[in-house]
């Protein structure tokens, strides 16, 4: 008969607290810097120079179309032939951001295509500068009507962060590796492990649902 201890796996607490820090932390930051990267490469795809909407093409295509496990490595591993190194944490939050800036990309340039342009004439009629219109008048609108895909996405990063333990990142899933291996309880391990997921990104949802209206964008 199988018997279930998970006792002995919660007993490796700091652990899996510490794989959860990283984990939030490598999430937070590569949420913020990718949303601002996807929202500038949104604007260059519309309102850039031919070249740079070539060049901001490239880039999303490239990384929508290859593995992240792919674009990690590459980082990682590839650019120190390049004689760039970069620790394990800083080449995972390259990696979450470039991955996150380039979905995030479209999903904004989704957005702000669909202003409508009474909108855009009314705003030109106030002689706004053209900074003042894109921050002002299209930007919040475009980015509530996007949020929930934009959230869904961020929540998808924030799961493939389990990746970066193939690079040794001490984060969540490269600590349920560590205690599996240390204690031999497998299925316990990844239980824990799948249920802290489902809860850190259920928690995520709901915060990024809550700080959106108020912080990101004004919804009226």
């Amino acid at each position: 008969m199988i018997e279930f201890d998970f006792a002995v796996v919660l007993a490796q607490w700091p652990m899996l607290l510490r794989g959860l820090g990283l984990t939030v932390a490598l999430t937070v930051v590569s949420a913020v810097l990718g949303a601002l990267l996807g929202t500038a490469c949104a604007w260059a795809r519309l309102h850039g120079s031919p070249i740079l909407k070539h060049v901001v093409g490239g880039y999303v295509e490239l990384m929508r179309n290859t593995p992240f496990i792919i674009q990690l490595f590459f980082i990682f591993f590839g650019l120190p032939s390049l004689g760039l190194r970069l620790s394990v944490e800083v080449a995972s939050v390259l990696a979450m951001v470039f991955n996150l800036g380039a979905y995030a990309c479209e999903i904004v340039r989704a957005g702000l295509q669909s202003t409508p342009r009474g909108q855009l004439e009314a705003a030109m009629s106030l002689a706004l500068t053209p900074w003042q219109i894109f921050s002002r008048v299209v930007l919040p609108p475009a980015l509530a009507r996007i949020w929930p895909a934009l959230v869904s996405q961020i929540i998808i990063v924030m799961l493939g962060s389990a990746v970066c333990g193939q690079i040794s990142a001490e984060e969540l899933s490269q600590a349920a590796n560590l205690i599996s291996s240390r204690t031999f309880r497998s299925f316990e391990s990844y239980i824990i492990v799948t249920v802290i997921y489902l809860l850190l990104a259920i928690a995520l949802r709901q915060l990024l649902y809550w700080v959106g209206p108020r912080f990101i964008f004004v919804s009226r």
